[in-house]
């Protein structure tokens, strides 16, 4: 079906990887690479290649991160004691 695509030399530069996939999963990877006319394999390493660029939804930004860990440790610092209620929990069921 798929003419060899890679030389010796590519494939030495791969490492072989084993995955589970949901089978909803596989039938949409079957049905995409029927579509695009490309290998199973291909298509997982080009999301896998998109997914890891700069700016992905799901990419994290620890810098971020540690600026709003600094933000929230600012306020908690900031904010004082809590207010003292007139009421306890008990006398809230007692009603």
């Amino acid at each position: 079906m798929y003419v060899a695509m890679y030389t010796e030399a590519v494939l030495a530069k791969m490492v072989r990887k084993q995955v589970y996939l949901e089978a909803s999963h596989e039938r949409v990877l079957k049905d995409r690479a029927r579509q695009y006319r490309v290998t199973e394999a291909q298509l997982i390493r080009r999301s896998i290649d998109q997914a890891l660029k700069p700016g992905a939804v799901d990419t994290v930004d620890p810098a971020a991160w540690k600026e709003l860990k600094r933000r929230i440790a600012r306020r908690r610092k900031s904010s004082g004691p809590a207010t003292i209620r007139s009421w306890t929990r008990a006398a809230l069921y007692d009603r």
